[in-house]
């Protein structure tokens, strides 16, 4: 048994940290590894990690979407969400998961910032249609989905048969406009990004949240993000994706065992690891 985790980049991910602690503590001598694997490159990995025993992975950026076509198959919310996390060999089969909508709300909920009824999504790639779909399956009565390409956007929102999810773009007015209402604010994109050359051009958005608003940046490295250091500083609440990386990596780890663990125990064994 070897597992892994895949994406570009992928060097700087503390998967092998957090599902290193979890296996040591469950007493299990089973490798975990970062693998690069880049863009159009899956096809040659998945023949590969076949042929070398790896019967499990993570997939990060920019993979989780691409994978769908790629696997024997995709169950739960990977298919609802077009997009996979995780994926485990069953039975000689590629079977895709995806436990990020399931981390994050994990994650809103330990830190007080669940439930929401009015949430502003930023972006509208693989992770922003696992938070949106999961937090509309949650419970929140409208989630905007904002992007600067609307297309992107619409597209996403046509996921979501209730019509909680609303495609928005993303110029500093429109996303002002929108934080006046809105409980919790959610970026999904990659702006802020230890490596990503792009930041935000505008953090106006901000002073348009209500002062009992949260914020939830899903980047991890930093740890604290300019948008969550501005956050706080205008006195928002604010979690960075750590909490989230945990409460995925659990879900991802009951997948890969195919048994169910204590997760309030696993969770603890990870951020200790992580030194959080």
């Amino acid at each position: 048994m070897k597992l892994q985790v895949i994406g570009d980049p992928v060097l700087h991910s503390k998967s092998p940290v957090i599902h290193g602690a979890m296996l040591e503590a469950l007493g299990l001598d089973v490798p975990y590894a970062a693998r690069v694997v880049r863009s159009g490159e899956l096809p040659q990995y998945l023949a590969w990690a076949r042929e070398n025993g790896v019967t499990g992975f993570n997939a990060t950026m920019p993979h989780k979407e691409a994978l769908i076509e790629l696997l024997d198959g995709v169950v739960g919310d990977a298919a609802l969400f077009g997009a996979v996390n995780t994926v485990c060999l069953r039975e000689g089969r590629w079977i895709g998961y995806n436990t990020d909508g399931g981390g994050a709300l994990a994650a809103l909920e330990g830190a007080g910032l669940w439930p929401a009824g009015t949430v502003v999504v930023l972006g509208a790639g693989g992770a922003a249609k696992a938070v949106a779909l999961e937090l509309a399956q949650a419970g929140a009565e409208r989630v905007w989905v904002c992007n600067r390409t609307l297309s992107r956007a619409e597209e996403l929102c046509r996921r979501d048969p209730r019509g909680v999810l609303v495609p928005q773009g993303a110029s500093p007015d429109t996303l002002s406009r929108l934080c006046r209402d809105a409980e919790l604010l959610v970026n999904c994109t990659d702006l802020g990004m230890a490596g990503c050359p792009h930041q935000f051009e505008d953090f106006s958005f901000l002073d348009a949240l209500p002062p009992e608003a949260g914020v939830f940046d899903l980047i991890y490295h930093p740890a604290e993000t300019q948008l969550l250091a501005r956050a706080r500083r205008r006195g928002l609440r604010g979690i960075g994706g750590l909490p989230m990386l945990v409460g995925q990596a659990v879900l991802a780890l009951e997948l890969f065992l195919d048994r169910p663990l204590d997760r309030g125990r696993m969770a603890a064994v990870a951020s200790a690891a992580l030194g959080t």
